[in-house]
């Protein structure tokens, strides 16, 4: 392009000469070979302005690029010598630990080596299961059972051993396992849905007998709030709960510890003193504690037990709501309250769903929650239909014997009498997955 702009403006130049020449000759009376000359010597002296001033323009291009070839010059060399330093920076330096660098990894490597271990049980399980449901002719259906904790103390849930006794002997019998601390603490783990993640636990309280057998919560409790002695067994318990919600700390493991408060433990404010103040020291763990209570023992509170969670809610517990009876639910006024958490039957969440009446539907129960930071959490599933059907209504949390039965936590884990870090095999896990 450019040899062609020089092409075109050497004939307009040897145009001007000959028309200058043709105007000498014909309207000056030049003579032909003067006018001639004329023109070649104008000709001559338009090339030489032409050459010098694209000399000019090539001199001046020209210096423009060396100007930027020496910029980047100066940078090269700069970054070589910030480079330079950052070498012997780097030589200078000691070489860092491989073993403490690569330490997280090999505990993660070895939790999952763990999970691994723990799922190929609970499949061995499961095969042993199917294969004496195939060769009994009328089976009965139980819930995968992943192996327990205290292997050499079984847990063998009694249910007549109150038959023929009389209240007063059942509350000497409960009274004299929570004076020798027969009271045991048992996990059951609460999961994401539908990925069957552990999240949280519920503790939940075991009456264990002379004769090695255990009596359920609800069996043994309401001798207990007759005989006036839920204080105790509830302070007995924040202790154990503390204790295991360090274990799990010290493995960095982000999961959340339900444990029941009983009304009459927050009316009694010797025992709620203490246990305050056993809270209160341990108040770094508040957010992996939350205080539960039945929804009705909730709405009956009098100021003396609201006052007494007001108190709590300002070291940073969380409350959570259990044993829904109804949907006549004030997320706002319970998020105020500190409450971040409410677990709803499924059974009576299916109920609601098919009979589409109540307060609030239950396939917007979760998102209004949600709204207020409050959790929805389904208890009490059984079988993989309801994990299908809750689905279905948006449900992110679960808890029941379908993912795992409440098993024994080991006496060393609340005794504090080992330093060696906790066994993952301590803590249940959800049967089938991990």
């Amino acid at each position: 392009m450019r040899g062609f702009g020089s092409l075109f403006l050497t004939a307009c130049m040897a145009l001007i000469a000959a028309s200058v020449g043709a105007v000498l000759h014909v309207a000056l009376a030049m003579p032909l070979v003067e006018a001639a000359v004329i023109s070649l010597a104008l000709l001559f002296a338009l090339l030489t302005l032409e050459v010098a001033a694209a000399r000019r323009r090539d001199r001046a291009h020209y210096s423009e690029r060396l100007e930027v070839v020496a910029r980047a010059a100066t940078d090269i060399a700069r970054e070589v010598g910030e480079l330079r330093h950052r070498v012997i920076a780097l030589e200078e330096r000691p070489v860092p630990d491989v073993r403490a660098a690569v330490a997280p990894l090999s505990r993660e490597l070895g939790d999952l080596a763990e999970l691994i271990e723990d799922v190929a049980r609970t499949v061995t399980i499961h095969d042993t299961l199917l294969a004496e449901r195939e060769a009994a002719p009328a089976p009965a259906v139980a819930p995968a059972e992943a192996p327990p904790l205290a292997p050499s103390r079984p847990a063998v849930e009694t249910n007549g051993v109150f038959v023929g006794r009389s209240a007063a002997e059942v509350q000497a019998l409960v009274r004299e396992a929570v004076e020798a601390g027969r009271i045991e603490l048992y996990l059951q783990p609460v999961v994401t849905l539908p990925q069957r993640k552990v999240r949280h636990y519920e503790a939940l309280s075991r009456m264990r007998l002379n004769d090695e057998s255990v009596v359920e919560a609800a069996r043994f409790l309401p001798a207990a709030r007759a005989a006036g002695l839920m204080p105790k067994i509830d302070e007995r318990l924040v202790q154990n709960c503390v204790q295991v919600v360090r274990r799990l700390a010290a493995r960095n493991r982000e999961i959340g510890l339900f444990l029941n408060i009983a009304p009459e433990t927050l009316a009694d404010r010797a025992t709620f003193n203490e246990i305050l103040g056993f809270l209160d020291a341990n108040r770094a763990l508040a957010s992996s504690l939350v205080l539960e209570f039945p929804q009705n023992a909730y709405r009956s509170m009098p100021p003396l037990e609201l006052n007494s969670l007001a108190m709590l809610a300002e070291r940073g517990f969380r409350f959570s709501l259990d044993r829904i009876e109804d949907f006549r639910i004030d997320p706002r006024g319970l998020s105020d309250r500190g409450v971040r958490f409410i677990k709803v039957p499924a059974d009576l969440m299916l109920r609601q769903a098919e009979n589409a009446t109540g307060h609030i539907h239950p396939a917007d129960l979760s998102d209004l929650l949600a709204r207020y930071g409050i959790d929805l959490v389904a208890d009490r599933i059984e079988n993989e239909s309801i994990v299908v059907d809750l689905l279905d209504l948006d449900v992110r949390y679960g808890q029941g014997y379908l993912f795992s039965q409440p098993r024994p936590v080991r006496a060393e884990v609340l005794q504090g009498e080992r330093e060696a870090a906790t066994s993952v095999a301590d803590f249940p896990r959800v049967a089938g997955r991990a």
